[in-house]
């Protein structure tokens, strides 16, 4: 009888403690150590009536921090983080799969390497060409203020920022980083501290195919089918022109291309000259040094942006701007997640203001 009230004690014991751990909010789950990330849609006046037709109502993935839920008195700095070319924002986040998951590598850098938490927000930039190039363009829509106005006052309306712009950083991977240039140079009243990712798109160049296989590719395209099935090159050209060359007056793409009828256009490419940061940097100087600080890397392997990059690094040595330059061991995406983890976050984490610091 001994025995069985023993065993039946210690049975009553174990199912308290199961009960005990299954409880709601007591649980020992990972979500506690999670951030959340949840995905809207914010819509962009400037957007609207785009020649190429997309829509001017933007998915956004917004990465909310671990403590966010639990502290909700607590206001936290921005990042907005633009996103490359032929991808986009659900890529990015986990939503769809992709060489990187930002949330995982977040989550890890917060919780595990105990990084100062920061929102983060990637508005999805794929157009009709694959990428706005955030751009102004009547083709496109006019993605500058899109990011710079739009969407950031709708994040700071909607979530617990720190609604200045020593709390908001910028930064990008690739097209995203020529754009985190583009428009932080632009608007350093908005955005205090800059981030570029092997940023593409930075020097003049001709962007004129130079063999015959490639120029008839791109003379070849005719329809949208044509485009989505085309090349890399290829559709990185019409998105340029998109961007930087529309013409409302010739449909069904609305561009004019560098190369039209097997002929070169001087004044095409002057007009993409005009939107390479490296041609255009001498007369965004003052703005250059209203930003707080600015910090730009790139794999050796990455050979032309690593090249493009060395050359920034150039001019703003000469203009004694202070700045952080690396070019590291790698390609165009297989560091990536590694240097976000570490450089980026260290980085912001130093320079954009918290509740805590007085900057």
């Amino acid at each position: 009888m001994k025995i069985f009230l023993r065993s039946f004690k210690l049975l009553l014991l174990v199912a308290f403690i199961i009960s005990f751990i299954a409880l709601p909010g007591l649980s020992q789950n990972n979500s506690s150590q999670k951030g959340k990330v949840e995905r809207i849609k914010v819509h962009g006046k400037g957007l609207e009536n785009n020649l190429a037709g997309d829509s001017p109502d933007r998915e956004v993935s917004v990465y909310l921090p671990p403590s966010y839920t639990a502290s909700p008195k607590r206001r936290y700095p921005v990042v907005y983080l633009l996103h490359g070319f032929t991808d986009n924002d659900a890529k990015l986040y986990g939503f769809e799969k992709h060489w990187m998951n930002l949330p995982e590598v977040l989550d890890k850098a917060f919780v595990t390497a105990k990084k100062p938490e920061i929102i983060f927000v990637t508005p999805n930039a794929f157009t009709r060409f694959q990428g706005s190039m955030y751009s102004s363009s009547v083709n496109t829509g006019n993605w500058e203020d899109y990011i710079a106005k739009e969407l950031v006052s709708y994040i700071d309306k909607n979530y617990r920022t720190i609604p200045r712009a020593a709390s908001r950083g910028l930064a990008g991977h690739s097209m995203g980083g020529y754009g985190a240039l583009r428009i932080g140079q632009k608007y350093p009243e908005v955005f205090s501290s800059l981030y570029l990712l092997s940023p593409c798109c930075l020097e003049p160049t001709s962007n004129v195919p130079q063999d015959a296989a490639a120029q008839a590719r791109l003379q070849a395209i005719r329809t949208q089918t044509d485009l989505d099935k085309a090349d890399f090159f290829t559709k990185a050209t019409f998105a340029s022109a998109a961007a930087w060359s529309p013409n409302p007056l010739k449909p069904p793409f609305y561009i004019d291309l560098p190369l039209e009828n097997g002929q070169v256009q001087p004044l095409v490419l002057a007009k993409w000259t005009a939107n390479r940061p490296l041609a255009t940097i001498d007369q965004q100087i003052f703005n250059i040094r209203k930003l707080s600080a600015l910090a730009f890397d790139a794999g050796s392997q990455d050979r032309s942006i690593a090249a493009s990059i060395k050359e920034l690094d150039k001019v703003l040595t000469s203009y004694n701007i202070k700045h952080f330059y690396e070019e590291y061991d790698g390609d165009h995406i297989n560091r990536v997640a590694e240097r976000i983890s570490n450089n980026l976050l260290d980085f912001f984490g130093k320079n954009l203001a918290s509740e805590q610091s007085k900057k």
